[in-house]
């Protein structure tokens, strides 16, 4: 069996995808939820296989949310916006339907979700081997960097401070585009401006994690992802 959720601020839309899987055998509804927060308050204590998830919701967006999972079941996104599709495949999404879609077509994304392999984002992480050094430019020069001296990156502004265990860097980059240089399982995201190097941590207590010295706050939509860390 296979359990899905379904994550759609539009009530017609759960009609519609519902109706679709009552057609196909082996398919069991897990929860409607009718924003991403709901979604991660019962992820946190029930496992899916397959999320049929909208992007443009209200409180916290569709690959916000996606984003925010530390292993994501296979998802397909259903939305009326063509505009995003690329960055949905560069999450390994498995499929990505424009509503209105048909039976027809609904039916072919189920089938290749469920043929996929079933960590198929983590196998797309893995095939890549952790970096030992990366370059960083700051201060009109490349400095090489450890990767294993890595604390925590910290979003500022347009910038990003690399907090290293002996010194910091301060560096022209987005945090999302320093966690694809990183190209590596070894750092979670914790919070909308911090990521974590998990061999550096030293404690998790409450809404805040111990790296060396220093305290990093957990973001309400990151519990997940720490909780799910945590019950390794």
């Amino acid at each position: 069996m296979t359990k899905y959720l379904i994550i759609d601020d539009e009530p017609i839309a759960h009609e519609i995808i519902q109706e679709y899987c009552d057609l196909i055998p082996g398919l069991v509804l897990a929860k409607n939820c009718f924003d991403a927060l709901e979604a991660l308050e019962f992820l946190r204590n029930n496992t899916v296989d397959l999320i049929f998830l909208d992007l443009n919701m209200p409180k916290l967006k569709g690959f916000d949310f996606l984003k925010s999972l530390a292993n994501p079941p296979k998802v397909i996104v259903t939305t009326a916006y063509k505009e995003y599709a690329l960055e949905g495949y560069e999450l390994a999404i498995t499929d990505y339907l424009l509503k209105p879609f048909s039976f027809e077509r609904f039916l072919k994304a189920v089938n290749k979700a469920l043929h996929a392999p079933k960590n198929h984002l983590n196998n797309t992480v893995s095939q890549n081997p952790a970096p030992e050094y990366i370059f960083i430019y700051s201060d009109k020069k490349h400095i090489q960097v450890k990767v294993d001296d890595i604390l925590y990156i910290q979003a500022a502004g347009n910038y990003c401070k690399i907090m290293l265990e002996e010194n910091q860097i301060m560096v022209r980059k987005k945090l999302s585009e320093m966690i694809d240089k990183l190209n590596t399982q070894n750092f979670l995201r914790v919070h909308k401006s911090f990521v974590v190097a998990i061999r550096k941590i030293t404690s998790i207590e409450g809404n805040r994690i111990a790296v060396a010295s220093h305290f990093i706050p957990i973001g309400k939509i990151y519990k997940t992802a720490v909780d799910t860390f945590i019950q390794k």
